[in-house]
Parts: C-alpha cells; structure tokens; sequence
C-alpha cells in the first residue's frame, strides 16, 4: 500500500514538472501599440526581451530567431537579468549574435538587473564588455538621445532599483525635450517617480509571478507593486504607461504555471507629450 502511494506521488510530481517545463517552451509574442491613432507623429517599434535568465532559459537562439527574423524593428531594449553566474557568459554571445541581425535602425539597449549583479566585480566588467563588443549600448544610470524622423526621443536607462542602484537624479541629467523612453529592470522604480515625467516605461523583474498559481503570493516580498497585483503588462502611473514583461527565461527551478515566457514588439507613436498635473491621475493597471 505505502509503495504503491508513493510510485503515485512520483508520478504526479513528474507530470507536474514536466508540464511545467513544456510551458517554458511556449514563448508568446505579444504586440503592444502606444498613441493617439489619428496622429501624424512618427511611429518606432521597440523589440523588448526582459529576464532571459540563461542559467534557465527553454528557448534556443536558433528559435529565438524564427520568432523574431519576419520583423524589422527601430530599436532593441533589454531589460535585465541575463544571468548570475560567470560560466554562462558565453552562453549569452549566440543570443546576441541573433538580434543583431535584426539590424534596429536606432541600435539595441541594456540595463541590468539584481540577478546580473550577484557577478563578481571583474565579471560584471566582462558580462559588459560583451554587450559592447556586440554593439549593445549599456546604460546605468545613463541617458541616450536619437532623432526618430526630427522626432527626439531620449533613452533614459535607470539602473536596478531592487538593489539600490537606481539614481533618477544622474539618469535624467541634461535630459531635454522629447519623447522620455525608460529603460528598468524593477518597475517599483515607478512609484518614486512623480518628479521625473516618463512617456513610456519597459521593464521586467516578476516574470508574470512564473508560477501564478492559484496567486503568485511569493512577490509579496518583491515591492508595492506586485502587492497592488501588477505584476505583468500594461499599467498607469500618474497617466503614464508602463509595460511589465513576463521575461524569456526562469529562476529557481526552470518551470511556469499561470505564467508564460514572452517577447514584445512595442509600437509607438511619438505625439506631444500631454502634460498633466500630479493630482490629476493614480495608479491604475
């Protein structure tokens, strides 16, 4: 009776973790799109890949590439948590050797995130080097200005906000007028900034909860917002949107429920900023 129990128990927990690794494999490809429909403004589509965790990621390069190679893209934002451990580095080059032939008309953008960061000193350097090497601009803390058909649009990259990296003070220094695209890895940061005006924000960090069953209860501890259940997709601050990405790859045991691994084309249309006074909205998902 007992050993039959138990062949039964290993049964039911070898399915379960089968079934959620094969949820994994089921990359969505999910398509945003941001402004007023009747204007005229000029339109860039932003290739968004989050939490590719290549310690845990289900998806090859090859196959990453049969998802994206049908689409031109302007602009290419990663946003954080590549990996945790130095041997995977090289792990990384094939990735990026992959959507860099996708050729973004405006190039491709990183910002890391607490996982990156458990690397030693000499090999954050080298994770860095590597993006550079490949033609991937890091920011941290920094800020990058492009002229989308006259349009200016600034690129705010804002470091990791769980780690207290982030200074918003330096990341919007000599920040002019134009279109304020932010990149972040944690989308708390959100909450500390009603005195630095975003237009759009991308990010990443909760992984849609990657198990999202019945609730996702463990990111209770990972900030207010998932607390306010915004944990994956389009949310508000203050009338400003913020997208959360499910992320490519997983931590921990490399299996989802309730959740899925996505990539995200965001397009966008550059209308004039519309100014609105602080108390004039809340949050809201």
């Amino acid at each position: 009776m007992f050993y039959g129990l138990l062949i039964m128990f290993i049964v039911i927990i070898s399915y379960i973790l089968y079934k959620g690794y094969k949820n994994t494999q089921d990359v969505a490809v999910n398509y945003m799109k941001l402004g007023n429909p009747s204007s005229h403004s000029p339109t860039i589509r932003i290739l968004h890949v989050s939490d590719m965790h290549l310690e845990n990621i289900s998806i090859t390069p090859d196959q990453l590439y049969k998802k994206i190679s049908d689409k031109q893209v302007d602009l290419i934002a990663l946003t954080g948590d590549f990996l945790d451990r130095k041997w995977t580095i090289p792990k990384l080059i094939p990735y990026l050797n992959i959507l860099k032939k996708l050729q973004p008309t405006y190039g491709a953008y990183v910002v890391f995130g607490n996982h990156d960061y458990v690397l030693r000193e000499r090999n954050f350097k080298k994770l860095k080097e590597v993006f550079h090497e490949h033609g991937f601009k890091t920011l941290q803390n920094e800020r990058e200005m492009i002229k989308v058909n006259g349009k200016a649009v600034n690129i705010i990259g804002i470091d990791d906000f769980s780690t207290g990296r982030s200074d918003l003070v330096k990341s919007y220094q000599n920040v002019g007028e134009g279109y304020h695209l932010v990149l972040t890895h944690d989308p708390n940061i959100v909450l500390h900034m009603a005195e630095h005006r975003f237009d759009y924000l991308l990010s990443g960090h909760f992984h849609g909860g990657q198990i999202h069953w019945p609730k996702p209860y463990h990111l209770v501890k990972m900030g207010k917002l998932a607390r306010m259940k915004m944990v994956k997709g389009l949310h508000h601050f203050r009338g400003a949107p913020f997208y959360i990405s499910e992320g490519l790859g997983q931590t921990g045991i490399n299996i989802r429920f309730g959740s899925q691994p996505e990539i995200t084309y965001h397009d966008i249309l550059l209308d004039d900023v519309v100014k609105k006074e602080a108390g004039e909205a809340t949050i809201a998902g």
